[in-house]
């Protein structure tokens, strides 16, 4: 996608430890027509690369809630996110497990209740960053839990330099990025395919 990789080398920050920080069009700000077209581009290269009858998009709070609802909307399938800590009114089942969230520093515990996700579900799994993975490995074992099929994982940005496909290779499944960035010049700049 050209105007992402565009907003990528204009307006994302390198922090050192990994961190990118793309608040001006992703993590805190949103562009709305940038956004529904990465939620089309999903759409369209999940459907390039033979995935169909999609019943959920999941994510994670917060960063990835934004492009996986314009996915559901081209699909038109219901999508639910993760939640990051467990509400009140969370009652009933409940599928979770472990992430460590890298920007908090901490580990965090995901949520989903077992009336949005189940064994007649089939999903893909949208998020903000493709990073170590820890966040979609966390996904992941919550649509294996709930006996939900897993059909492809797809991510805004993918940090090439920090090997989180190859956590995820095992899958078996279309794992699809939009941008992919490398970090060259001791961290300071940016290559963007």
């Amino acid at each position: 996608m050209k105007a992402l990789k565009t907003e990528i080398e204009n307006n994302a920050q390198y922090l050192g430890e990994g961190i990118i920080k793309a608040d001006a069009f992703i993590n805190h700000q949103l562009l709305p027509g940038l956004t529904t077209d990465m939620g089309l581009a999903f759409a369209e290269k999940f459907k390039n690369a033979g995935v169909t009858g999609i019943t959920r998009i999941v994510t994670a709070e917060v960063s990835g809630i934004a492009p996986a609802l314009v996915v559901a909307q081209a699909m038109d399938v219901p999508m639910v996110f993760a939640r990051k800590k467990k509400p009140a009114f969370m009652t009933g089942g409940l599928f979770s497990a472990h992430a460590r969230s890298r920007t908090k520093a901490e580990a965090v515990t995901l949520y989903i209740s077992d009336r949005f996700l189940g064994p007649g579900d089939k999903v893909l799994i949208i998020d903000d960053f493709l990073a170590t993975a820890s966040t979609l490995k966390a996904l992941v074992s919550i649509v294996a839990d709930s006996g939900a099929q897993l059909a492809g994982v797809g991510c805004v940005i993918e940090k090439a330099f920090e090997g989180g496909r190859e956590q995820l290779a095992s899958l078996d499944i279309p794992i699809i990025s939009l941008a992919c960035i490398d970090l060259v010049d001791q961290g300071k700049s940016f290559i963007v395919s």
